[in-house]
């Protein structure tokens, strides 16, 4: 049951990253995406390759519906669902894999929550600013479309990172 009801909260962040990319223009400088986070906070135990399948179809539903470019999100997401592991360890330790916990900011505190957050963003921003045409614009445009994604980013994922672990709290 608790299953269902993150993957029915994720679809749903997915829902919302969809009607954000058609309707939340807040810039150029700023593509806004909550995709990684959803990502990150999968449940550790699946592996790493359901989060690489889940992470393809959400990537290909939001570049369908929303972007335009086809394989857009879907390519800057699937490092992230690649890393999403090698990044939990690194923030959280290797403990959090011995007792099969999944992060939430209640139990592991906002600051090491923010850090995985951040790398997350940072990853998924790379690569789409890169492929989103990186070679045509200046690098000053390039930087600052990073930053500022990254940091709102990071505050949105922050919220949506409460809603994604508020079912598993209930164990």
């Amino acid at each position: 049951m608790k299953e269902s009801r993150f993957f029915l909260t994720y679809a749903m962040v997915v829902l919302v990253q969809i009607l954000i990319c058609n309707y939340l223009n807040l810039s150029l400088f700023v593509a806004l995406s909550l995709l990684p986070v959803i990502v990150l906070f999968i449940p550790i135990r699946y592996s790493t390759s359901l989060a690489l399948f889940v992470a393809f179809i959400s990537g290909l539903a939001v570049d369908y519906f929303a972007e335009g470019l086809v394989g857009l999100n879907a390519l800057a997401l699937l490092p992230v669902a690649f890393c999403r592991k090698s990044i939990i360890n690194l923030v959280f330790g290797d403990e959090i894999f011995a007792r099969k916990e999944d992060i939430s900011i209640n139990q592991h505190g906002v600051l090491k929550v923010s850090i995985a957050i951040i790398i997350a963003q940072s990853l998924f921003m790379l690569i789409y600013i890169w492929a989103d045409g990186a070679a045509t614009r200046p690098f000053w445009f390039n930087l600052t479309r990073f930053l500022m994604s990254v940091i709102i980013g990071w505050l949105l994922s922050l919220f949506v990172s409460e809603a994604l672990v508020q079912d598993r709290r209930e164990r």
